[in-house]
């Protein structure tokens, strides 16, 4: 263990992907895991894996879209760690790809806003003042590089994403005397399981669109992420990290 063995952490869509991947690293360094999900079995199997005495990762399944959720996994941390002092807001989905604004549904819309944003802000409202609690920390939002570029075919997801980025200005802003920072990063294309289920041309293609020339690893992402919460990043608040190798230099 390394130096959050003395730390409760919240993560947010932790049952696969980039959460999964983040879950696993503060794990490894040491903290404890509430670990948030709405796919009950991976996630329970994620916690039984990390540890098997239940002692260092719990779960609670659940919509981040519920506001019920997200108080029950604050109070879990509290009742079960004594606190939080990290959480991870990662969450999310990117809607249906390749949809014009007038082709994109309501229903879509209102998904997709609800949980990268509105879910975003619940997550938020319940972690905050518990980490002012407890004595101050750091939270890491899930924005993406598409969160400072536009990107056509995906508008509701593009929004959410630059969203994200004020929402996380606000919230650092509001919590900096309370010792609390509040950053973002912005991953480009990442190699995740979704990922690995789309055709090896198109893998290739997202992959060419960063000037590094590949997709991201999920442990790329989990390391930097792992560093902003740490104390490592104390002085670092309100910012947003691109994670992108190079795409939004362009």
């Amino acid at each position: 263990m390394t130096g959050l063995s003395d730390k409760v952490a919240i993560v947010t869509g932790a049952a696969t992907g980039i959460g999964e991947s983040i879950a696993r690293r503060l794990f490894a360094d040491g903290a404890r895991l509430v670990l948030v999900g709405h796919g009950g079995r991976p996630l329970q199997d994620l916690a039984r894996e990390l540890d098997p005495g239940g002692d260092r990762a719990l779960t609670v399944v659940g919509d981040v879209r519920d506001p019920e959720c997200m108080r029950k996994a604050a109070a879990l941390a509290e009742e079960a760690f004594g606190g939080l002092h990290i959480a991870v807001n990662n969450a999310g989905t990117p809607g249906p790809g390749g949809t014009l604004i007038e082709d994109l549904s309501l229903e879509d819309w209102e998904t997709v806003i609800g949980t990268n944003l509105t879910g975003m802000f619940l997550s938020l409202k319940a972690e905050l003042p518990l980490i002012a609690r407890s004595g101050g920390g750091a939270v890491l939002n899930l924005s993406s590089a598409n969160g400072i570029v536009g990107v056509a075919g995906l508008a509701a997801y593009t929004a959410t994403k630059h969203g994200v980025i004020g929402l996380t200005r606000s919230a650092a802003l509001e919590y900096a005397d309370r010792n609390v920072r509040v950053n973002c990063i912005g991953p480009g294309y990442v190699a995740t399981p979704r990922m690995s289920e789309m055709p090896a041309e198109a893998l290739e293609a997202l992959g060419s669109q960063h000037p590094l020339g590949r997709l991201a690893t999920r442990e790329e992402v989990a390391e930097f992420a792992a560093f902003l919460v740490s104390d490592r990043a104390s002085f670092c608040t309100g910012g947003f990290y691109p994670v992108d190798g190079g795409y939004t230099a362009q």
